[in-house]
């Protein structure tokens, strides 16, 4: 009876791994072809494995953080940080690190999963426009995945956007197999038959999962949470207030992650979407932002253009839409609108990254995860077509799939260039951050401490203590990285002052991204690639840091004794205490600059000193604290804008009387006096404005004193 029993089972489990390999390999089996000739390319390329974006070693340097014990701490004894775009994606490859995939070979286990997750995302798009299409156009879809040139690149990244993707298409589709399963195949009624998915704890269970994963991997996959939220409460597992209950456990997925967050760094949001989105960047509202992304978007990069060139055909943006058109019309068909619905939200989900200040970085890898809701258009498109001409003559019933399998035929076309394009990337990103690395893990001392605004790679095989400019590994670095290059300087200035320790020893970046030349001592070694564009300039420099001129700037050069209050344009801490309005400010119109300025006789002499400032200023407000009652002097240092316009003419105002007026240089920077009478200072946050007649002013600093 025994061995009987062991034979049936035995038999069962060959025949579900049977069922399993039929399913698997038509999505697995080309997956493997084009892995096998991206990754070849990488290795012919390069020599080794290697990542073809900085970002991957981020995720690299978490894993390792995470092996080391030191989670969500970009290296040892730094502060927690959440820089990486993915909590989940570090998380995954942190135990083959453990197992010994360390330095470049961390990027075997990366392909593996992400390519592993491409055949899977093809599998689940093939299954979600099942509902909608034929079997045939449906396969169509799936191969649209497959032969995307976006897909293919960034799983070879090693990045998370393609196991984001698969998390996305296998949260929609089996959502939509929980709405348009019949009530009678639950977990009352029995197990489900093979191939169908009712109403179970299990499937109930996998749901749960998907939306707390999802949100985890990327920020974005909150989508999940809403939407298996919204399929539970349509179709409830059980009856009344347990099953509505139920329904609600997946908005888990929206809270875990900002608590997990907050409990671990003190702020619900990664730094990465602090630096990278509009809401709370002082030069990119968050409505115009997201308009002009959006328009960007939709008549560029889904028409194939610029950006998008090498993935897309051209002309394509007014298709997609039909697409999406489409699948209205066939899940009114074939009366599965919730299928219909969750292929909607995922597609017009892509438009939620146009909330970034950009999302032209990183070959668009902040779209492409929602790029299957628009291939399950493009088939359902087919399909009505298809039909429609075939109801004017039969011979055309297979047009519909000719027309599907031509868009991945169009796509296939690309693939040799998205391949090439990988290993270009990867090489670059040897040649230039590969080649800083070794430099300073062989030149600089063990404790140095290097300021970097490409932190990845660097950091992962620099081996020495780091600090991002950028802020996202730094934290308390993204919003001087917002400010600008005279923000920047500012807060480096306060760094000397109280924290000098935290202050970088070295700096390897992009001069012209730091924007901060009076930081930049010594040049001590430089890397040049000029055929990889995925780089972010074609020159990255290592630098000794100068902090001599740190600090140089912040008392006047003009006599100015018994100095009441101080306003330091630029630096973020004075502005707010002095309430001082950007007035339309925009995004690069600070400075950080060095000049010499000369003092007054008899001791005359030049200094050289460094400051931070506003440029393109036409209007001033701010409020300065005096003393009621009282004269006082103020005294600014600016000089003209250089815009060509010449020297301009300044008026001075308080509370809104015209007390005095000076000229200011394009030659060079001024300390212009100016008398506030004692009538004017009427409470002790007194309002100051300026006003340029003409032109433009460049402004760095104020003082006042009593007269």
């Amino acid at each position: 009876m025994g061995e009987t029993r062991a034979r049936v089972d035995t038999a069962a489990l060959e025949r579900v791994l049977l069922q399993g390999l039929q399913r698997a390999l038509p999505a697995a089996l080309p997956t493997f072809v084009i892995a096998f000739f991206t990754v070849r390319a990488v290795l012919r390329k390069v020599g080794h494995a290697a990542a073809s974006l900085d970002d991957t070693y981020i995720h690299f340097q978490y894993a390792r953080a995470m092996v080391e014990g030191h989670p969500m701490r970009y290296q040892a004894g730094e502060p927690v940080s959440s820089g990486a775009t993915s909590q989940l994606w570090p998380a995954l490859l942190a135990p083959f690190y453990a197992l010994g995939f360390r330095g470049e070979s961390l990027m075997w286990p990366a392909w593996v999963l992400s390519f592993a997750c491409l055949a899977g995302l093809a599998y689940e798009t093939t299954k979600l426009a099942r509902g909608l299409v034929s079997e045939a156009v449906a396969v169509a879809a799936g191969a649209m995945v497959l032969t995307f040139g976006g897909h293919v690149w960034c799983a070879a990244s090693g990045m998370e956007v393609v196991p984001f993707a698969w998390l996305l298409v296998r949260s929609a589709r089996r959502a939509s197999d929980w709405c348009e399963a019949s009530p009678a195949a639950s977990e009352s009624q029995g197990a489900p038959g093979p191939g169908t998915s009712g109403r179970t704890r299990g499937a109930w269970l996998e749901l749960v999962a998907l939306a707390i994963a999802a949100p985890l991997m990327r920020p974005e996959g909150a989508l999940v949470s809403v939407l298996v939220t919204f399929a539970l409460l349509a179709s409830p597992r059980r009856s009344g207030v347990r099953g509505r209950l139920e329904a609600l456990v997946p908005l888990l997925g929206l809270v875990l992650t900002p608590l997990l967050l907050l409990a671990m760094t003190g702020k619900a949001t990664s730094s990465t979407t602090q630096v990278k989105l509009a809401i709370g960047n002082p030069y990119h509202p968050l409505m115009a932002t997201f308009a002009q992304n959006a328009r960007l978007l939709f008549r560029t990069l889904l028409n194939g253009e610029a950006w998008s060139a090498e993935f897309l055909p051209r002309g394509g943006a007014k298709i997609a839409v039909a697409g999406l058109v489409a699948v209205s019309i066939r899940g009114a068909v074939t009366q599965r609108v919730e299928r219909a619905l969750a292929v909607l939200a995922l597609a017009l989900a892509m438009f939620a990254p146009c909330a970034y200040v950009t999302f032209l970085a990183n070959r668009l890898r902040y779209l492409w995860p929602f790029a299957a809701g628009w291939f399950v258009g493009l088939a359902c498109l087919a399909e009505v077509l298809g039909g429609l001409f075939a109801r004017l003559k039969r011979s055309y019933g297979l047009l519909g799939p000719a027309l599907a399998f031509a868009v991945p035929g169009m796509f296939a076309m690309r693939l040799d260039g998205v391949i090439d394009d990988v290993a270009l990337s990867a090489s670059g990103i040897q040649r230039q951050h590969g080649r800083v690395a070794a430099y300073i893990a062989q030149n600089l001392p063990r404790d140095a401490r290097v300021g970097l605004n490409d932190t990845g790679a660097i950091a992962y095989f620099g081996e020495r203590r780091t600090f991002d400019v950028v802020g996202l590994t730094t934290p308390t670095e993204a919003r001087y990285w917002i400010g600008g290059g005279g923000s920047r300087l500012e807060h480096y200035e306060r760094l000397a002052r109280e924290s000098p320790a935290l202050l970088p020893t070295h700096f390897a970046v992009y001069p012209e991204w730091l924007a901060c030349p009076p930081v930049l001592g010594e040049r001590l070694f430089e890397a040049t690639v000029r055929d990889a564009t995925v780089l972010g300039g074609p020159t990255m420099q290592v630098f000794r840091a100068n902090t001599t001129l740190l600090g140089s700037g912040e008392a006047p050069v003009t006599a100015l004794p018994g100095v009441v209050d101080t306003l330091d344009v630029a630096d973020l801490e004075s502005e707010a205490e002095h309430g001082y309005a950007l007035l339309g400010a925009a995004d690069g119109e600070q400075t950080a600059e060095s000049g010499p300025l000369t003092t007054e006789p008899p001791q005359e002499r030049t200094l050289v000193v460094a400051d931070g400032g506003r440029t393109n200023r036409r209007n001033e407000r701010f409020f300065a604290r005096l003393t009621s009652g009282r004269a006082h002097v103020g005294l600014v240092r600016a000089r003209a804008a250089s815009d060509g316009d010449g020297d301009v003419t300044v008026r001075v105002l308080v509370g809104g009387r015209e007390v005095a007026t000076f000229t200011a240089s394009t030659a060079g920077w001024t300390e212009e006096r100016f008398v506030i009478p004692a009538d004017a200072v009427s409470t002790t946050a007194t309002p100051i404005a300026l006003v340029v007649a003409h032109g433009a002013l460049t402004t760095f600093h104020y003082w006042f004193a009593l007269q």
